[in-house]
């Protein structure tokens, strides 16, 4: 370890050597390659100098698509150029990809390749996306691990410049662009010799430019294409000569070997697997084991995929070898075989050997692949009849083509330590152990490798945190099943989830709950205390959600659990363990202030201090098993898939259990199974001090709170205890009142409580464990029958007695986005079509293998789906097209039947139904009317055209379509088919959460990231003032448009919505959605006040623009927020986004502060004159 070493995943050390041979950087961000572009970013911002002495320069684009424009006219123009991206990403960059390989321009594109959107979306890793690339004419360089990525990056950008072939170099998204390792560290000053500068200036000689001037990208026609074509082979044909060259280089500096294709295992080896990407550490792992039983096998590592060289190839692969297994991950329906496996065929087809070659399918979307895993490939080998084709690492009970997989076998090093760490989305647990392992590789000897387990719910889902320590690098490209040490930092998990059984005998158990002794007897279930016994584990409690609490940091108990890893670990000396902690407490959150430093340094002192360990009683060993639910009564869907998917069982479905549901379609209504109990506190009603406004219901991001109306004999049929109050509006007599809470499907935020306006505070934050007796009083305020709503539902009040169909989603503690499309659901949600943008609102509203989305007591609710994230707008106007035309259809039959009918009744109803065809009011009742009509003459002489209009009758609704997603989305990526869509004048809606990032992939500027703010690719603070979108669309004067914030206006909100459905026309509705990416000094808990503030301020405008307004002779504008109140400096230092700017660039924090302060002031003055002008 003489060099230098350092921890850090494998985006950072991408990003790290990239940077050195990067002049421009043209980026747009996507999980999971964001932090590449982020560090680089970060980087420039601080002045960090390339290998030509300058910072990269890094610009955010509005697209992948705009970033490979970008990308291939800074080529064009003489500055080498790198991109990040993934996945669907990757996939609006392919046409550029052409013209830049076309024209031999040296980009490179760092890739950490994800799974590509097919039935459903997936954010993590498989090679879909780069197996759509490989005809582009890119050269693809794949890495295996974290310390490849740092010794390799520099191969595809120092071979583009010498052999004119732009590069794809990738690696697996999060198993290696996430995974923490202990790498050796890459000198830039080893690197500067490697660079050819003959070839680099003769790529800048060729640059255009009008002092030497030149033409490329002619239109060429059939005579002279395909020789053109054809003429670029020689640079295709050398270039696995310049790899080798510079792996060769690279294997000097580093001592490492590296070449195109590299071999490992027996000289002689009769079974060989050929693979790429991180499965190479795990196979290695297991040639090591199966050799020492004399077995003769061997990997075949493919580090240059494209261009595919035989040379090399056949250099690397044994003469020995009798049988061959190519491991793809990567599907590709229809064809023969995937790619890899179609290569090694053609390759070995003309080679004069004889070898059977077996093509598999393993690891897609991150499926974790073992060493069980591997020696079943290895197995099949050795059969008479190797099956072909096959999966690995799934069921496949319905076409037969997965392999039997054995017992799991340990081939990892023994003396690794494993540690475990389950924890909750959001919690900080994730933070935590990045943070220790970045302590313990960087301050022992060491190795260390982390990997993080996480679903797509923005928070509240299960994480888990596998760390591994050890005296050798470490190659286990696998989840720790065999664990040393394990905590749980969540009490609700031991009964939820198979906690102790990845821990190892003579283990550690860390536990993090409030219970005493006696309570832990009740509280664990009987196989968890068999467990302990039977396998001497060493059991250790605290309480750090209650140490958390006492220095203020709320419900974060990360640091507390941090630190009392480290006393139990034994790895570091604790007072050095927590010398360290401090450190990074001080490096991580210095953008947010000393107090919060001050905070997490008491917990580290606590979290040391106050583990306390459980003597186990002697009767754990025969403790007996509690009665198993029934779940015999529950729908199909959530007893086959659901709870097994949530209980964590998910990798044991067989393939069959999706049969019949292979287009991805799922049932509504599935979210309010899940009871996940992850909340802290829960809300606790008191209604003698309620003044019944049901703003606790109206801003609950997860309609865990509800209002419900009884009558005298439902309120004496309740459970005792269930407590209501007497109505005060007339038009409620006769019936009283409840606020309802439900406690396990709360996430705790505190909204509830911060908004209610009652002078006591009706709404307590309470502990969740005093409220579980509520859960029943909430199972029978639902069970209730439904009562018509006594309340105009337009009105704030009013909405809350209709049933929200969003509810109990994924979205984090506080969210502000979820409460507008939950109260949109009650006004509109038996009716409405949702067209979803990628973005957050489809983490929280689409994450398997539940859904918020849910019917009302007749089965009608959203229909929701989903395209892509920039092509929203027009997959929207595709539903909505379809919509017109069925209608039109549907019309055209009723009309026909009108005409010859007798029946007056099903004349009258067809005829109501037409007159208001286009009306959003009443239009259920008169579908019904004309369905019970139709119905009652379907034996007439006209019983064709009814039958076909009974055919049609979910048509006969006007349905309301709704386009929905991020700032990201309409500012942005989709802007110009949103702009385009709307021009087209139909009756379509949009509703804008803007959070003014980009949240779903960790907070990136978009455009609509005021000035000042500080996110990612705006390090320094956002140089330029945010995108008036509203003022853009106002320009079309047919475009109903309106900004709102709920917590600022509920009223207002209301209002527009009403206005902007019925308006028979466009309508854009720009919402203030306040996101943890903002860093609200107060908390989520303080996100509808917040807005308020954001209102109260001027650094947000409430207003409404409705072109019908003309008719009646007046202004289309109305200003619907006050003057400023509050000064702006008050409102930005309540927000981290801001106030950071001040201690991380002081120098820039006055000058755009007060640019801010006059954009305010500009934009309120630009909207007080709409609104005053006369039309």
């Amino acid at each position: 370890m003489g060099r230098s070493m350092k921890t850090m995943d494998g985006n950072e050390a991408a990003a790290y050597v990239s940077y050195a041979f990067t002049e421009v950087s043209t980026i747009y961000p996507i999980t999971p390659s964001s932090p590449m572009a982020d560090h680089v970013d970060v980087w420039a911002a601080n002045g960090k100098k390339n290998l030509f002495g300058q910072p990269v320069r890094l610009v955010e684009m509005e697209s992948e698509c705009g970033a490979a424009g970008a990308m291939h006219g800074s080529l064009e123009s003489g500055a080498l150029t790198t991109s990040y991206t993934a996945s669907q990403g990757l996939m609006l960059m392919i046409p550029a990809l052409y013209r830049m390989s076309g024209e031999l321009l040296p980009g490179v594109l760092h890739v950490s390749s994800r799974t590509v959107g097919t039935h459903a979306f997936s954010i993590f890793g498989d090679h879909s996306d780069v197996m759509a690339c490989r005809q582009t004419g890119f050269a693809m360089i794949c890495d295996g691990s974290v310390q490849e990525v740092m010794d390799l990056t520099a191969v595809p950008h120092l071979a583009a410049v010498e052999g004119r072939v732009p590069f794809l170099h990738f690696f697996d998204g999060f198993r290696t662009s996430h995974e923490i390792q202990k790498v050796e560290v890459m000198d830039y000053e080893d690197l500067r010799p490697l660079i050819n500068r003959k070839a680099l200036d003769a790529f800048r000689a060729n640059a255009l430019n009008p002092d030497h001037p030149i033409q490329r990208s002619t239109v060429q026609n059939p005579d002279i294409f395909f020789q053109a074509r054809e003429s670029a082979n020689r640079y295709y044909e050398a270039l696995p000569d310049v790899v080798e060259k510079y792996m060769e280089a690279i294997t000097r500096i580093t001592g490492r070997e590296y070449h195109p294709f590299d071999y490992y295992g027996a000289p002689d080896a009769e079974y060989v697997i050929i693979a790429m990407g991180s499965v190479s550490g795990t196979a290695k792992e297991v040639v090591d084991y199966l050799r020492k039983s004399g077995e003769k096998v061997g990997f075949l590592q493919v580090r240059l995929y494209r261009p595919f060289s035989a040379k090399y190839f056949f250099r690397a692969m044994p003469e020995s070898a009798r049988a061959v297994a190519v491991l793809d991950r990567t599907k590709e329906p229809g064809s023969y075989g995937e790619p890899l496996y179609e290569d090694v065929c053609s390759v070995f087809a003309n080679s004069g050997r004889n070898v059977k070659i077996y093509g598999g399918r393993y690891g897609l979307s991150s499926k974790d692949t073992t060493p069980a895993h591997i020696i079943a490939v290895f197995d099949n080998l050795k059969q008479v009849e190797p099956m072909n084709h096959f999966t690995v690492g799934i069921d496949d009970d319905v076409t037969h083509h997965s392999l039997p997989v054995g017992k799991p076998v340990g081939c990892g090093d023994p003396e690794t330590v494993s540690c475990k760490f389950w924890g909750l989305g959001s919690d900080g647990t994730v933070g935590a152990n990045k943070n220790s392992i970045k302590i313990i590789g960087d301050n022992t000897d060491k190795y260390v490798q982390a990997y993080f387990e996480y679903d797509t719910k923005k928070s509240g889902g299960v994480t888990k945190s596998h760390l591994r320590f050890g005296n050798k690098p470490i190659r286990s490209a696998y989840l720790v099943t065999k664990a040393d040490f394990v905590a749980c930092h969540k009490a609700s998990y031991m009964k939820q989830y198979d906690i102790l059984s990845d821990l190892k005998q003579g283990g550690t158990f860390l536990l993090n709950c409030s219970w005493s002794p006696e309570e832990l007897n009740t509280h664990l279930p009987a196989k968890v205390k068999r467990y302990i016994v039977n396998n001497n584990i060493h059991f250790y409690t605290i309480d750090a959600t209650k140490i958390a609490a006492e220095i203020g940091l709320r419900n974060r108990t990360n640091t507390v659990l941090q630190s009392a890893f480290f006393r139990l670990a034994g790895i570091l000396p604790i007072e050095d363990a927590k010398k360290y902690m401090k450190k990074a407490i001080h490096d991580t959150y210095l953008k947010k202030g000393e107090k919060i430093i001050s905070m997490n340094y008491a917990a580290v002192d606590r979290g040391a201090e106050e583990v306390c360990e459980v003597h186990i009683p002697a009767d754990w060993k025969n403790a007996q098993d509690e009665p198993k639910k029934n779940t015999a009564g529950l729908p199909p869907y959530i007893r086959n898939v659901m709870i097994p998917v949530d209980g964590l069982k998910g990798d044991s479905l067989p393939v069959s259990t999706f049969a019949g549901a292979e287009d991805g379609t799922v049932p509504l209504g599935t979210s309010k199974y899940e009871k996940r109990g992850t909340a802290v506190e829960v809300p606790r009603w008191d209604p003698d001090k309620c003044i019944q406004c049901n703003w606790c219901s109206y801003y609950c991001p997860h309609a865990a709170i509800r209002p419900f109306l009884l009558t005298k004999e439902e309120r004496q049929a309740a459970p005792k205890g269930y407590r209501t109050v007497e109505t005060k509006e007339k038009q409620l007599e006769g019936l009283e009142f409840r606020v309802q809470t439900d406690p396990l499907d709360c996430t705790g935020c505190g909204s509830c409580s911060q908004v209610c306006p009652a002078p006591d505070k009706a709404i307590e934050m309470v502990p969740l464990e005093t409220q579980l007796s509520e859960q029943k009083n909430w199972e029978y305020s639902l069970s209730l029958p439904r009562k018509e709503n006594p309340l105009n539902k337009f009105t704030v009040k009013g909405s809350q007695f209709e049933q929200p169909l969003l509810e109990f989603s994924g979205a984090c503690a506080g969210c502000g986005e979820t409460p507008y499309m939950k109260l949109m659901t009650q006004l509109f949600g038996d009716r409405m079509v949702i067209a979803n943008a990628t973005g957050c609102t489809q983490a929280w509203g689409a994450a398997a293998p539940c859904v918020p989305y849910t019917k009302n007591k007749d089965g009608h609710g959203p229909a929701f789906s989903n395209s892509l994230f920039e092509n929203n707008a027009e997959f929207s106007l595709g539903m909505c097209l379809a919509n017109l035309q069925r209608r039109e259809r549907l019309a055209m039959t009723a009309k026909e039947l009108m005409g010859k009918t007798e029946n007056g009744s099903v004349k009258d109803a067809l005829k109501n139904w037409l007159d208001g065809y286009d009306k959003s009011d009443s239009t259920r009742e008169r579908a019904a009317d004309v369905v019970a009509a139709v119905k009652a003459d379907s034996q007439s002489a006209d019983s064709g055209l009814c039958s076909e209009i009974l055919k049609a009758q979910d048509q006969l609704v006007k349905k309301s379509i709704w386009m929905y997603g991020g700032d990201g989305w309409a500012y942005d990526i989709g802007f110009g088919g949103l702009d385009h869509v709307l021009s087209l004048g139909l009756d379509m809606n949009v509703l804008i959460v803007d959070t003014e990032v980009y949240s779903n992939t960790g907070g990136q500027a978009s455009k609509a990231t005021p000035v000042g703010a500080v996110a990612q690719f705006a390090a320094a603070g956002k140089k330029t003032s945010r995108k008036d979108l509203g003022a853009i669309f106002m320009t079309y004067g047919n475009i109903y448009v309106a900004q709102v914030a709920m917590g600022a206006n509920p009223n207002q909100l209301v209002r527009v919505l009403k206005e902007a459905e019925a308006y028979p026309g466009p309508s854009v509705i720009i919402a203030y959605a306040p996101c943890i990416s903002h860093g609200i000094v107060k908390g989520m808990a303080y996100a509808q006040p917040e807005s308020k503030l954001a209102v109260q301020s001027g650094f947000w405008t409430l207003y409404h623009y409705n072109p019908q307004y003309r008719k009646q002779g007046r202004n289309p504008f109305v200003l619907d927020s006050p003057a400023p109140s509050v000064s702006l400096r008050d409102f930005l230092g309540g927000e981290v986004r801001f106030a950071a700017l001040k201690r991380t660039f002081p120098e820039h924090a006055e000058e755009l502060m007060q640019k801010a302060e006059t954009d305010a002031a500009n934009k309120y003055r630009y909207y007080r004159r709409l609104a005053q002008q006369s039309d």
